[in-house]
């Protein structure tokens, strides 16, 4: 019985060696069966994980790797990257003189951010467009006259006058010229020609059902004096209106928001109109108003007849705005609402405003609405040729010959 026992633990040693010495030894038997059986090792299941697969197929590998790189770039077009005029290492503005060809010497084109705007300066010894709008030995505050036009027959007679205008009041000065979809040659010309420091823009708003398109031209101006953080008054001067030197003065004295009376003919032509505020001193205490459709607007002023500090569209902490939205002019609203829904956004009530000049008493601007409705482009600016003369034989010339 003793020689059977030391049999028994012998053998026991030689069983367990190799789960302390070669526990690599079930990968060198795949064909061992492992059962589920509690007296199976404890590395069988690992042991069986662990066979190489044979029958895979590579292709769906790369096909699955095509799909993660694909959802990647697609996320990354998603993503809202930085324009590069808004990094700190691009410069805003990028000198076009070799781009553009300029009739004259004395202006400068800058193309500040992107091919829907072009900035024009005279320049008459200053290097930068941006020192001048921010140079504070500048007398008066800068003022930032926006216009809206469109292609018609008197587009280029209107756009003159009101250059020829802009370029007799002292700068600093920008007008911010707005054309839908497309800044045309003809008008980059005139604005090139009126000696003043001017932006092209292009309003890309879809026209198909737009009611006033000058609602939209002003508000891509807008957009552009909130993104470049321009600092200055700023007036919606239309191009077929009429404009004192003394109305641009008076602009520098505003403070917040301005108001002035404009005079305007009636759709008949045959009276005149006063539209705006009626003033004691630089207090407004009332409204001038002839238009019984338009007597439920809360103030009754003319787009022409106001104009207001810049930094109350890009900064609305300096004025104690309630909220931070973006003020901007409603082409939903019935016609003629515009302008007072849009004040609404800036001020309260009249306490708020100034009325300029003292006592409202003057009239700055004329708005008159002389343009027919039917004008059209003549069909040929150049006759091909001489136009036919009928003359009297009778008639007689100075050295006293008759013409046949």
């Amino acid at each position: 019985m003793p020689s059977v026992r030391r049999a028994q633990s012998a053998a026991n040693a030689v069983n367990d060696r190799p789960l302390h010495h070669h526990q690599g030894l079930p990968y060198l038997n795949p064909g061992r069966q492992h059962s589920s059986d509690s007296s199976a090792p404890p590395y069988s299941l690992f042991a069986s994980r662990a066979k190489p697969q044979h029958h895979s197929n590579p292709w769906k590998r790369h096909l699955f790797r095509l799909l993660i790189f694909f959802l990647l770039g697609f996320l990354f077009g998603l993503y809202p990257f930085p324009e590069l005029d808004d990094l700190p290492f691009f410069s805003p503005t990028i000198s076009s003189i070799s781009m553009i060809n300029l009739p004259r010497h004395d202006l400068v084109a800058l193309l500040p951010s992107g091919r829907q705007e072009i900035e024009i300066q005279p320049s008459e010894g200053r290097t930068h467009a941006t020192d001048e709008l921010t140079d504070p030995s500048r007398s008066g505050k800068l003022l930032i006259v926006v216009t809206p036009t469109y292609n018609r027959a008197s587009q280029g007679y209107y756009l003159n006058r009101l250059g020829q205008t802009l370029r007799l009041v002292p700068p600093p000065l920008l007008w911010i010229v707005v054309e839908m979809h497309v800044a045309s040659a003809e008008t980059s010309q005139i604005l090139v020609d009126a000696g003043v420091m001017c932006r092209h823009l292009v309003c890309n708003k879809n026209t198909t059902n737009v009611k006033d398109r000058g609602v939209h031209q002003r508000n891509t101006a807008l957009e552009h004096i909130q993104k470049h953080r321009l600092d200055g008054i700023v007036y919606f001067a239309d191009d077929d209106n009429i404009y004192s030197l003394e109305l641009f003065e008076q602009l520098r004295k505003i403070r917040r928001f301005g108001v002035w009376p404009v005079a305007m003919l009636s759709q008949s032509k045959n009276k005149a109109i006063l539209e705006g505020p009626v003033c004691n001193g630089s207090q407004v205490i009332g409204w001038h108003t002839n238009e019984k459709s338009k007597r439920l607007r809360r103030f009754h002023v003319d787009m022409s007849g106001f104009a207001f500090n810049s930094t109350i569209i890009w900064d609305p902490r300096i004025w104690h705005r309630p909220n931070s939205d973006a003020i901007r002019q409603l082409d939903s609203v019935k016609e003629g609402f515009q302008e007072t829904t849009f004040i609404e956004q800036i001020v309260e009530d009249e306490s708020q405003m100034e009325g300029l000049p003292k006592g409202c008493s003057t009239i700055m601007n004329w708005h008159l609405h002389i343009e027919s409705r039917n004008l059209v482009y003549p069909k040929g600016w150049q006759v091909p040729k001489d136009l036919d003369a009928i003359v009297h034989s009778n008639v007689r010339l100075s050295q006293g010959k008759h013409l046949t």
